[in-house]
């Protein structure tokens, strides 16, 4: 008797897994041979122990629990929470691994990009899951974390190979309030035994996390960090100066200080020039690599699905949120110079709202400053929005969610030109953060994790 359809087509979809479940790598002299790989191959873009830590239970189940307290609220009646507020040690955070992406060409294959180079954005995803770990082992389980800041991000080195990487982190800065700063770095994975040299780290961060009572949502306070070593003082008083430094910056932003009066030179000298652009009887032609920052803009719109969920469930993962303003502010500056950009830096950025399971991401990239380059080419600032609506689009207005700022840099000399007075002011805006930028490259933010842990061991 024949099969019916319906079973032959789930043999087909079951064989259809089971080969997918055999990765295979080609041999130069004979048919492909099957690739035994260490590591689980089915990720999400995270590496599979950062996942592990990240996402807590299948959707389904968390989908159903959300009902059944929906239908009877008495069953989300939990105990207050009461976090550990025994001084901690920086070393007792720090957390290092190795991601392994010369020796699995299938785990590689999720970390490359259409060059064959590491894909940034996918690192900028497992940074986000690290600072989750370092900060749940300061604070133990009992809280809800989350990321409220990436204070920067910073390319020391570029990759120029295919290597193992290894991603560290510790918290770096806490005072006993709900706050805490999470430094991180990537850098080639040394030999064992041995600390990554100063040449061979690659990216340094910092995240900003906040701990909040799973319950309310309220912050709660966490333990302070003991800090007894030279290297964890020094990056203890870096955390502070950083803590303080975002206060400051809040007085100095747009909205709150006017363009002083050689802001205002530079403005009046850009609007004259392109009044004269735009008159037909002045022989003064716009530049061909002069741009108007109004058609610098690129848009994205997207729906949330639970496979990119942090560990509460219902909220998006800020890693992947960071991934996505990052791809597409990469590919506003390529638009824009007609080049294939490097990435040098993420200004210091602030994620606004959750973004929601099930919500509709608007996300938005403009070019809104550029500069020469002391080497030769421009450096482009590219300002990327994010925005939020339910997906039945009920709400008549969008809901902010986090604005970020990427600086890369591109061979060409480019240049982009603000029009309206809405455009002038990003463009001082984003003046004010390439000079401060400039000045914190200098300082050299991030002293490297390596030495500190060394030293911790060392006591």
């Amino acid at each position: 008797m024949s099969l019916s359809p319906l079973p032959r087509l789930l043999r087909a979809r079951t064989l259809s897994r089971a080969l997918q479940c055999l990765p295979v790598t080609v041999a130069r002299n004979g048919p492909p041979r099957p690739f035994h790989s260490t590591h689980d191959n089915l990720t999400d873009g995270v590496y599979k122990e950062l996942t592990e830590m990240r996402v807590r239970m299948p959707w389904i189940e968390a989908l159903r629990r959300k009902r059944e307290q929906e239908n009877n609220p008495t069953i989300s009646d939990v105990e207050p929470v009461k976090p550990d507020l025994t001084p901690k040690k920086m070393s007792d955070s720090y957390v290092k691994m190795v991601l392994p992406l010369a020796q699995d060409p299938w785990l590689l294959d999720a970390y490359a990009n259409y060059t064959g180079q590491i894909r940034t954005g996918s690192l900028l995803m497992d940074l986000d899951a690290l600072a989750g770990v370092v900060a749940y082992k300061h604070t133990g389980e009992g809280v809800s974390n989350v990321t409220a800041a990436v204070d920067r991000i910073t390319i020391k080195n570029p990759i120029r190979e295919i290597c193992d990487l290894e991603l560290s982190g510790q918290v770096s800065f806490a005072t006993g309030r709900s706050s805490m700063e999470v430094t991180l770095q990537i850098s080639k994975a040394p030999k064992e035994g041995q600390k990554p040299a100063p040449e061979d780290v690659f990216m340094t961060c910092a995240f900003t996390m906040v701990a909040l009572d799973p319950t309310t949502k309220k912050p709660v306070n966490i333990a302070p960090l003991e800090v007894t070593t030279p290297a964890e003082k020094a990056l203890f008083a870096k955390g502070e100066e950083n803590y303080q430094k975002k206060k400051k910056n809040k007085s100095s932003h747009i909205l709150a200080k006017p363009p002083d009066a050689d802001e205002s030179a530079l403005i009046h000298k850009m609007w004259t020039e392109s009044m004269a652009y735009l008159d037909s009887t002045n022989p003064k032609h716009q530049p061909p690599n002069v741009q108007a920052m109004s058609k610098s803009m690129i848009h994205s719109t997207q729906i949330m699905q639970p496979q990119n969920r942090n560990r509460h469930d219902f909220m998006i993962f800020g890693g992947f949120l960071l991934k996505t303003t990052f791809e597409l502010a990469f590919t506003c500056a390529a638009s824009f110079s007609h080049t294939r950009p490097r990435f040098l830096n993420l200004d210091p950025s602030t994620f606004e709202e959750p973004v929601p399971v099930g919500s509709v991401l608007y996300v938005s990239a403009s070019v809104s400053y550029t500069e020469p380059d002391p080497s030769g080419g421009t450096r482009i600032q590219v300002m990327v929005r994010t925005h939020v609506r339910p997906v039945e689009h009920q709400d008549k207005e969008r809901k902010s969610t986090g604005t970020f700022f990427y600086t890369f840099f591109s061979p060409d000399n480019v240049s982009v030109l603000p029009q309206t007075y809405g455009e002038f002011m990003e463009w001082v805006a984003g003046r004010r953060r390439a000079q401060d930028l400039a000045a914190t490259l200098e300082a050299d933010q991030h002293p490297l994790l390596a030495s500190l842990h060394t030293e911790a061991m060392n006591e």
